[in-house]
């Protein structure tokens, strides 16, 4: 049980990470891009404790968490202006 819960959050961190390079790719805008870095290191923490939730859940799911703390989102620039809730989940800009 505890194995699907990291992959679960490993798979939201990598989205959202993902979502942050699709909009630094149209918009070039420098939050967004320290954004995807701090996403890619959250991944890689996230990804390691579902390792470790293999042989110790416990250790696992505290690196998995410490990931999602890593992965915080700082101060963004505005992008979407007149996008509605899936263009904003799918990161389509407005810019």
């Amino acid at each position: 049980m505890y194995i699907y819960l990291a992959i679960v959050a490993y798979a939201v961190v990598l989205f959202l990470t993902l979502r942050d390079i699709r909009i630094y790719k149209r918009t070039r805008l420098d939050s967004y891009r320290k954004g995807a870095i701090k996403g890619i290191l959250a991944s890689t923490l996230a990804l390691l404790g579902v390792l470790f939730t293999t042989f110790n859940p416990n250790l696992g799911l505290l690196v998995v968490l410490i990931g999602l703390f890593f992965n915080q989102k700082g101060p963004r620039d505005r992008v979407f202006n007149n996008a509605g809730a899936m263009d904003r989940f799918l990161g389509k800009t407005d810019i």
